[in-house]
C-alpha cells in the first residue's frame, strides 16, 4: 500500500507516434464510438489500439469480468502500450478491485485516464499502487466528439515535464476565499462516496480534493456532501475544487443555485473551495487533471487559480 508520505510513481510520458491502448473496464461500448475516438487519437499523433473483445456485452458490462480483468491487465504488461485510455465510464469498475492482480499493474506503470465509474480504479492505482492516474477525456466520449478535448491539458499532464498552469474555463468561481497546496485527488461524487465503509475507502487527508458528478439533483449532491462529512472524509482537506456540475438541477427555475448549496456545507472547512472546473462530465473541453501530484489552488476576490506544481510522468 502506498503512503501518503512517499512519492508517487511518475508514469513514462506520452510522445507523438506512441501506441495507446483503449480499453472498457466498466459499460459497454458502440463501435461507432469507438472508432471516433480512434479517429481523433491518430489525428493527434497516436496510434490507438484495442483488444476485439472490447466490443463484447454481457447485461450493461463490457464483457465478462474476466475479460474485462484481463484486458486491462494485458494493456499494462504489453511493452507496445505506452498509456491506456478508457473508451467510457457507465458501470462495473468496482467489480475489478478484486479481480485484478495488482503486482502485474503495479510493475508496469502508466498513464492512466478516465473519468465517471472509472474514478474507482483511478483512486485504487493510486492509493494501493502507488502511482499518478490521470482524470480526463476518454475515448469514446470526449474524444469521439468535436472540442471534447482540453488539448493544453492533456499535453502538460502526459507530455511535460515542467509545472504547469491549468488554463480555466469561463465560469469557473471561488466560492470560499483562501490559498493551499496538496495533493489532487479525487473524481466522481458518488462514486467517491460508494468506497466508504469498503476496503477500497478513499483517502483525502492533505489532498485538494476534486468532485464532480452529473445530473445528481442539489438535494442528492447535498446528501453525498454530508455523507463525507460525516464520515470524516472532509476533515483535515487542503482545499475543493467542483466540476461543471453537469444537469445537476432540481428544476430550470428553482430559487437557488448549486453553489449556494455546496457552500453552507463546506463553507466551514477553513479551506479554499472553487467550482465549475471542467474535467469528467462536460459540455467540452475536459480538462485533464493528474492525480497524486501536488497541485496549489489560489481563491481570491472570486477568482481562481490552479496550478500542478510539479511534472505528472518522467521522460
Amino acid at each position: 500500500m502506498s503512503s501518503s508520505n512517499v512519492p508517487l510513481v511518475k508514469p513514462p510520458a506520452l510522445r507523438p507516434g506512441d501506441t495507446v491502448g483503449l480499453v472498457a473496464p466498466a459499460s459497454n461500448v458502440k463501435r461507432a464510438d469507438l472508432e471516433l475516438g480512434c479517429d481523433a487519437l491518430q489525428r493527434a499523433g497516436y496510434r490507438p489500439f484495442y483488444l476485439d473483445s472490447i466490443l463484447e456485452q454481457d447485461l450493461y458490462f463490457a464483457g465478462s469480468l474476466e475479460r474485462r480483468a484481463h484486458e486491462l491487465e494485458e494493456m499494462f504488461v504489453r511493452d507496445d502500450v505506452r498509456a491506456i485510455i478508457c473508451a467510457r465510464g457507465g458501470y462495473g469498475a468496482n467489480y475489478l478491485l478484486k479481480a485484478l492482480d495488482l503486482e502485474k499493474i503495479v510493475t508496469h506503470p502508466k498513464i492512466f485516464v478516465g473519468y465517471s465509474d472509472i474514478t474507482t480504479l483511478l483512486n485504487y492505482f493510486t492509493d494501493a499502487g502507488g502511482f499518478v492516474t490521470f482524470h480526463g477525456p476518454m475515448a469514446g466520449k470526449d474524444w469521439a466528439h468535436e472540442n471534447g478535448v482540453d488539448v493544453a491539458s492533456w499535453q502538460a499532464a502526459a507530455s511535460s515535464m515542467a509545472p504547469w498552469d491549468v488554463l480555466l474555463n469561463a465560469g469557473v468561481t471561488g466560492l470560499v476565499e483562501g490559498e493551499a497546496e496538496g495533493v489532487l485527488y479525487g473524481g466522481c461524487l458518488s462514486i467517491l462516496v460508494a468506497s466508504l465503509g469498503t476496503p477500497y475507502e478513499i483517502k483525502t487527508e492533505g489532498k485538494i480534493l476534486f468532485l464532480e458528478d452529473l445530473a445528481a439533483k442539489p438535494y442528492q449532491i447535498d446528501r453525498m456532501l454530508m455523507q463525507l462529512k460525516l464520515a470524516g472524509r472532509l476533515d483535515n482537506l487542503r482545499g475543493i475544487v467542483f466540476g461543471e456540475m453537469l444537469d445537476c438541477l432540481q428544476t430550470a427555475n428553482q430559487g437557488y443555485t448549486l453553489q449556494d448549496v455546496v457552500a453552507r456545507i463546506v463553507g466551514d472547512l477553513g479551506a479554499p473551495v472553487a467550482f465549475g472546473v471542467k474535467s469528467g462530465h462536460v459540455t467540452s473541453g475536459n480538462i485533464t487533471l493528474p492525480f497524486g501530484v501536488q497541485a496549489k489552488l489560489t481563491v481570491r476576490s472570486g477568482q481562481v487559480a490552479l496550478r500542478i506544481l510539479e511534472s505528472a510522468v518522467h521522460l
